[in-house]
Formats: C-alpha cells, sequence, structure tokens
C-alpha cells in the first residue's frame, strides 16, 4: 500500500456538490458534510500498479485505485498526481501536489453523500473540484445528474451543469429526483 500525503483530494467532491444540490430539500441540514472535515489529513492510496514519472512530475496510479481521507473514500480506474519539488525536510525535498486527475469513472464516497463522474480533476492551487460527464450526485434516496460539476473549496459554492445538447446527453438540463418528507394524515373532525 502506497501511502501519500495530498492536502485536500477529490473525495471532496461528493460531499460539497452534494450538500448545494440538497440544502434546499433538508432544511434541517444546511451545511456541507465535510464542514469540520479535516482536509490535511493524510491520504492513503492503494492500487495494483503506480508509475513514477519524475522527468514529468507525476505520478500514475492504476487498476483498482482506491484513496481514504478520514470518512471519505475515492475508487477509480487511474489516478494521476502531478507534483512540484521543493527544498524540504524530507531527505532533502519536499514534494507539493499541484493537481490530480481521476479517469475511467470516478466513485466518491463520505458516510452521507455518493458522487459519480466520467472524469474528476482537483486543481490544488485554485482550489476548485470538477467531475466531469455522466455526473450523479446521491444523498438518501434524492439525486442529481448533469454532465458537469464544479466546486470551488473557498466558498463552498457548488455548481452543477447539464452540458451542451447532442447525443446522448440529457439536453443541456440538469435532472434531479427528490424524496419528499412524508406527514400522517390526520382525521379531520366532523362539524356538528
Amino acid at each position: 500500500m502506497m501511502h501519500m500525503r495530498l492536502s485536500g483530494i477529490i473525495l471532496a467532491t461528493a460531499v460539497l456538490a452534494a450538500t448545494a444540490a440538497f440544502a434546499q430539500v433538508k432544511q434541517e441540514q444546511p451545511t456541507s458534510a465535510l464542514k469540520g472535515h479535516d482536509t490535511n489529513a493524510p491520504v492513503d492510496v492503494t492500487s495494483e500498479r503506480i508509475e513514477v514519472q519524475e522527468r514529468a512530475d507525476r505520478a500514475v496510479f492504476t487498476g483498482n485505485v482506491h484513496a481514504t481521507q478520514g470518512d471519505m473514500t475515492l475508487d477509480t480506474p487511474r489516478l494521476t498526481v502531478a507534483y512540484s519539488t521543493a527544498p524540504g525536510s524530507n531527505n532533502g525535498t519536499n514534494v507539493q501536489i499541484n493537481r490530480l486527475d481521476a479517469a475511467g469513472g470516478v466513485v466518491v464516497r463520505d458516510p452521507s453523500e455518493t458522487a459519480k463522474g466520467d472524469f474528476g480533476v482537483y486543481d490544488l492551487d485554485r482550489k476548485l473540484i470538477t467531475l466531469i460527464g455522466n455526473v450523479q450526485l446521491t444523498r438518501d434516496n434524492n439525486q442529481v445528474n448533469g454532465a458537469r460539476l464544479v466546486i470551488d473549496l473557498n466558498s463552498g459554492r457548488a455548481v452543477i451543469d447539464g452540458g451542451p445538447p447532442g447525443v446522448n446527453s440529457s439536453g443541456g438540463r440538469v435532472t434531479g429526483h427528490f424524496t419528499v418528507p412524508q406527514q400522517s394524515a390526520q382525521p379531520q373532525s366532523k362539524s356538528k
């Protein structure tokens, strides 16, 4: 198992995005499930293979990639980590992660939410997370679908776009299915 220290991984995608999408439905939970999440916590990554491309300053994890940070997980067939090196305390160099790219289908989970997409990009320098292609956010029995999800980690704002209309797309529209709290029927009293 490969252990890397990554700051704020794609794992944040589901939680921030689903919170923005479902806050209107679940008024009692207006804050993100990520509130208070330690994005500086260590990230554990396992895969069938890792290829370090030192001249290109990147590492490519392939084959059943599974990453965890706290209660959040990320599963994808391929994860590319772009980094830079600077003088530091770890044997003279300090690795600074700049960007994470997940490809081949991405599933991000935390205890209450799940996000899926074809590709995921986390730009650590700009603090933006993006899921692209067949995006699906699920929380409880609520679901939102779109073509692209962008999360600004500075503001916590999440935006889901339907994408341009085309073949096998939702026609540029975001779709959603939301459950409604069930109210018990009160017997009506008879007027005399």
